[in-house]
């Protein structure tokens, strides 16, 4: 029996799309439902432990023990050549040397051979050597043209070169074929990749271009570019604009079928003046045994995007709106966005609910979820709210008096869930966020910080709760869903936190592989109000793992939050709205087994997609602000700023000044010394004068470089205010190895053009040369602390 049932659990774990399972997973996928049957899956998976046919991730998750000699994973690069690759399934990433990577670029599926395990507690990667490409993940360029001359075409065979945007590619250039469009001069292209780098053409591509989306110079374009290199997508398709049209301005009669009434309800939505994706509203009300009444209230999205729809396949793919400096790329064309899907005042909409009653300890006593129907009673601003809740605007009071009892109840209960939240051990980031402000031509003229207050906080609070209600229900009924998850940080960048942080006399208690995240919201609150207050809780911040979508229940770490799920935004994240779709779905009872096979295996996909896409949502804003900023500061150059040392490392520090920009000062431009990276202390120590530099120490620097291209800001040293520095800092400062050297240049051996079928390049063209990045940021740190006894 034993050993029968050994083979169902291998066929199972080996036919799953799942990575891990848990043993109740397991069961259930197996249909194990008598006490005994469980009993001896438990004693199956023992015996298949020792056996090490099966293994136990750090998280307690059963796992295939593929002893394979190669395995496969997502390639992730770098501007200087190498590259780490990310494998399902495992904590760590293996690092790719420049000499490995087999001409693998960003995003490409490979398999990887490992060359060297890694060991994470003294901060080195495993290390691998790319064998084989599997799948490119773009089969296109975005970037500048250069046209050749007629004598050059006439040569080569060739129309142009194309100088790539992404700084990721910045050391190839792409050969245009004499064919197919033929762009003018300085147009920004998209073209479509033909020949990929290889042995005999190590610097190049060559492609056709596929689209002429502009002059280099037109307004606009520099953000454009960055969309494209992203690869997000801009329009919609034909098919997915006809049937958005086909759908109803206004909720029909026919509709209303089966859902609750709340027509006649105080109903708000509460967001920035520029929104104009309304996706949620709240109601709040006192209630006679003196707990709360939290209506939360959803556009219920789903209802107009069907399952398999063109609508639905453009969602899928997409997966999240993009918001960008200037513009948001929308996952839903506007008509449903902005229409009805928008829960615009004085007009009925369709929604999901969930209306909560909670107690004056932020406990949920009881939850209903349902379908309704609203019609909203204004559309409130952030601005407005908190002018009524500081009685600071006298028009603004006497304009909403009537609503006035509403949200000062809302800011009752605000008040109580966040402190429920505090009292669990949540942690409060309080991140500083720019908004860059542009012209009509798209040029930046300043940049602010944005100010969350009170409302901006209650409606968080209100999301948070419907949120963690609708995870906790679905985790009771142990229903397949998808979850919003954030795993507990691991444990080697804890240890280098820790670390950091006795510099300024904060230690923490608890283990560092199982610290709490009480323990470390501790930490916020002593330096709450500091000067090194934004710099630990960036620091801490890094220490984090990446929140993500997962079928896995593993619940959310930074919220202390046993369990935890996105519900709320199903207009701008398709994970919402599959979580609509999953409610829906499992209100027929009983439940059948087809509609749970069917989510079990789909949701492992639509997890991991929502969260790759997420991803690169993010870099995209990331690289639009880091445009934007080096813009601004184009014309601020010789000037000087006050500002803080956020980051060290061992090729120089990196400055925070008060609007959130950032730039690098190279240790090879710090005067007077020779300089050293003492790196658990993250600090540069002068040699002979012992002058320290650390993280959080206020300075003066002047602007020398912005690079609109690069993205890249530099700075000069002008002063530094001085630091106390600890016993332990100067010894460890004694152990630093090695005099500091300027970062090499990249050399590529080998570096050829890519000239095929006999094509000949231009000789005497600079631009045709091999192209050489200089290096300005080392993002592999080496550990070389010793683990203490």
């Amino acid at each position: 029996m034993t050993n029968s049932i050994k083979e169902t659990i291998l066929r199972y774990l080996s036919e799953s799309k799942k990575q891990t399972f848990s043993l109740e997973q397991i069961a259930e996928g197996l249909k194990l439902q008598k006490s005994n049957d469980f009993k001896l899956l438990v004693q199956t998976v023992a015996q298949m432990e020792r056996e090490e046919t099966i293994i136990f991730n750090q998280k307690g998750k059963i796992k295939l023990n593929k002893q394979e000699k190669y395995l496969e994973g997502i390639f992730r690069s770098n501007e200087r050549g190498f590259g780490f690759v990310t494998i399902e399934g495992e904590d760590d990433d293996a690092f790719v040397s420049k000499d490995f990577t087999n001409f693998a670029l960003e995003g490409d599926t490979v398999k990887i051979e490992i060359l060297k395990q890694g060991s994470p507690m003294e901060g080195q990667a495993a290390e691998a050597k790319v064998v084989e490409v599997l799948t490119r993940a773009s089969s296109q360029v975005v970037g500048i043209f250069t046209l050749y001359s007629e004598e050059d075409i006439k040569k080569s065979g060739l129309y142009g070169v194309v100088i790539p945007k992404d700084k990721k590619l910045s050391r190839y250039r792409v050969f245009i074929a004499d064919e197919g469009i033929k762009p003018e001069d300085g147009s920004v292209v998209s073209v479509e990749i033909t020949y990929y780098p290889d042995s005999e053409h190590t610097n190049s591509f060559e492609g056709l271009v596929k689209q002429v989306v502009g002059h280099k110079n037109d307004p606009g374009m520099d953000i454009l570019s960055i969309v494209l290199q992203h690869g997000i997508p801009v329009e919609f398709d034909e098919s997915t604009i006809k049937e958005s049209e086909k759908i109803s301005d206004v909720v029909l009669e026919e509709e209303l079928e089966g859902r609750v009434d709340l027509r006649n309800e105080t109903i708000v939505t509460i967001d920035g003046e520029e929104a104009k994706d309304l996706d949620d509203a709240v109601r709040v009300k006192r209630l006679d045994n003196g707990n709360y009444f939290l209506g939360v209230y959803i556009a219920d999205v789903s209802h107009y995007v069907t399952e398999n729809s063109p609508l639905d396949m453009e969602a899928s793919d997409r997966a999240t709106s993009v918001y960008l400096t200037d513009r948001v790329i929308p996952m839903l064309p506007r008509k449903l966005s902005n229409g009805i899907c928008s829960l615009n005042p004085h007009v009925d909409r369709l929604v999901m609910a969930c209306e909560m009653e909670i107690n004056e300890e932020g406990q949920v006593v009881s939850h209903d979820i349902f379908e309704a129907v609203i019609h909203s009673t204004a559309r409130m601003t952030y601005t407005a709210v908190n002018e009524i809740l500081e009685k600071s605007n006298a028009e603004t009071l006497e304009k909403y008096e009537s609503l006035i009892p509403f949200f000062e109840d809302m800011a009752s209960l605000h008040t109580i869930l966040e402190n429920m939240r505090s009292n669990r051990g949540a942690i409060s980031f309080e991140s500083r966020e720019a908004k860059i402000i542009v012209d009509s031509e798209g040029h930046p003229i300043d940049i602010e910080l944005r100010d969350r207050k009170e409302a901006e906080r209650l409606i968080e609070s209100f999301m948070l709760a419907a949120n963690e209600t609708i995870a906790a229900h679905y985790t009771k009924m142990k229903l397949p869903f998808i979850y919003r998850i954030h795993e507990h940080p691991k444990e080697e960048k804890v240890q280098r936190f820790f670390e950091f942080i006795t510099n300024f006399g904060i230690l923490v208690k608890g283990k560092k592989d199982d610290v709490s995240p009480k323990e470390l919201q501790k930490v916020l609150d002593q330096i709450s109000g500091k000067p090194e207050e934004p710099v630990v809780s960036m620091m801490l911040l890094r220490s984090m793992q990446q929140a993500r979508y997962s079928e896995d229940p593993v619940g959310h770490y930074g919220l202390a939050a046993e369990d935890y799920t996105h519900f709320t935004s199903p207009i701008r994240r398709y994970p919402d709205l599959i979580v609509h779709r999953l409610i829906k779905s499992y209100v027929t009872r009983p439940i059948a087994d087809e509609v749970k096979e069917k989510w079990n295996e789909a949701l492992p996909e639509i997890a991991a997609h929502s969260s790759k896409m997420e991803r690169r949502a993010v870099e995209a804003e990331r690289d639009t602000d880091n445009m934007k900023k080096a813009e601004f500061m184009q014309d601020k150059v010789d000037q000087e700023f006050d500002g803080i040392i956020t980051s060290i490392t061992k090729f120089g520090m990196f400055v925070e000044l008060s609007n959130t920009i950032e730039g690098l000062i190279h240790v090879s431009k710090l005067k007077g010394d020779y300089f050293h990276f003492v790196e658990n202390h993250l600090a540069l120590v002068g040699e002979r004068t012992g002058v320290v530099y650390k993280i959080g120490q206020p300075v003066k620097i002047k602007v020398t470089k912005a690079d609109v291209d690069t993205r890249e800001i530099d700075f000069e040293l002008l002063s530094a205010e001085p630091v106390s520095v600890s016993a332990d800092l100067l010894r460890d400062s004694k152990k630093s190895k090695g005099p500091r050297r300027e970062q090499p240049k990249s050399k590529q051996k080998g570096d050829k053009p890519s000239f095929r079928k006999d094509k000949k390049i231009p000789g005497k063209k600079k631009s045709n040369q091999p192209f050489y990045k200089k290096v300005a940021k080392n993002k592999k740190t080496k550990n070389n602390r010793k683990k203490k006894g």
